[in-house]
């Protein structure tokens, strides 16, 4: 599972293998310099994920979805350009896909989609049996979106495992 966290300065990644403890592969933070041009951070994005991709296989991909702030709705714009490299990435290499809403995140790791940062960061080190808090921001976001997405899926294959029942 390949975990994104969306952005044109930085987009946070975390690989996930699953299984009954899920486990990290790697993860880590796509640095995309802002005095280059737009086409060109989403070039160098999409090199980056293909990279990232070929070295470890992921057959799902699960990113954060676009939300809007009505006060910052360019944000919005901006990400969208980088949500579309993103997803044409995955299309590329079969993937499925998710989307997830950050609330939605929140909810499914610590109960409350209007958990903090810090408490974030505590389910995901439980979780993941990690000995320090994931850090910066944009990994930590990518490590809780892959294991979200694992949760989804899992939650997925056992409605259709009961539905065969």
């Amino acid at each position: 599972m390949l975990g994104i966290d969306p952005g044109l300065q930085r987009t946070g990644y975390a690989v996930l293998q699953p299984a009954r403890r899920p486990t990290l592969r790697e993860a880590g933070v796509i640095r995309l310099p802002t005095r280059r041009s737009l086409e060109q951070r989403l070039l160098e994005l999409d090199a980056n994920l293909a990279e990232i991709i070929a070295r470890h296989g992921p057959t799902a991909l699960v990113c954060e979805a676009l939300y809007a702030h009505y006060r910052h709705p360019r944000t919005a714009i901006l990400m969208g350009h980088a949500r579309g490299v993103i997803l044409a990435r995955a299309a590329r290499h079969e993937m499925a896909v998710q989307s997830i809403a950050p609330t939605q995140v929140k909810k499914l790791l610590t109960g409350s989609g209007r958990a903090g940062k810090v408490q974030v960061q505590r389910a995901i080190a439980a979780t993941l049996h990690l000995t320090t808090l994931p850090e910066p921001n944009d990994v930590a976001d990518a490590m809780a979106i892959a294991l979200c997405g694992l949760r989804m899926r899992e939650g997925e294959a056992a409605v259709r495992a009961g539905a065969r029942s």
